[in-house]
């Protein structure tokens, strides 16, 4: 018996289609991805130029929050700072304002940070789009 030893092959794996494959994969998901730059809200940025315009105050709404974080809609306190009991003020005013009015949030500057998100959020969720933060001009030096 003769047994003759084999010719071992070197194996090669070749990485060329498993790149190919890759780089088209990452094309794809580049080419089908979307990036969604429009929110639900819009906001209007508040500017410091002199020739600011204000809405007619009949038909403005407008939600004052202190630095205690407390709400007051159109002037008059809500009873306690949940969002269901803004929610409620806010949709009992637009009841008697209209669909869509001219909507200010007026916060202190040292007002909780969450007190505005919530009173914008509660906008949000009645359909407010138009609105604006109150601000107060800058002294020159």
């Amino acid at each position: 018996m003769n047994f003759r030893k084999g010719l071992s092959d070197d194996v090669e794996v070749n990485l060329t289609p498993l790149i190919d494959v890759v780089f088209l994969l990452l094309i794809f998901f580049m080419v089908t991805t979307t990036f969604d730059r429009d929110a639900k809200i819009k906001i209007n940025l508040p500017t410091t130029s002199n020739a600011a315009t204000t809405p007619a105050k009949s038909d403005t709404l407008e939600i004052l929050i202190d630095n205690q974080g407390k709400y007051f809609v159109d002037g008059r306190e809500i009873l306690n700072n949940k969002p269901e009991t803004l929610f409620r003020a806010v949709s009992q005013v637009l009841d008697n304002k209209g669909k869509n009015p001219p909507l200010v949030i007026s916060a202190d500057a040292n007002a909780n940070y969450q007190s505005v998100v919530t009173a914008m959020d509660i906008a949000g969720r009645l359909g407010l789009t138009n609105f604006s933060m109150a601000t107060t001009q800058s002294k020159k030096k």
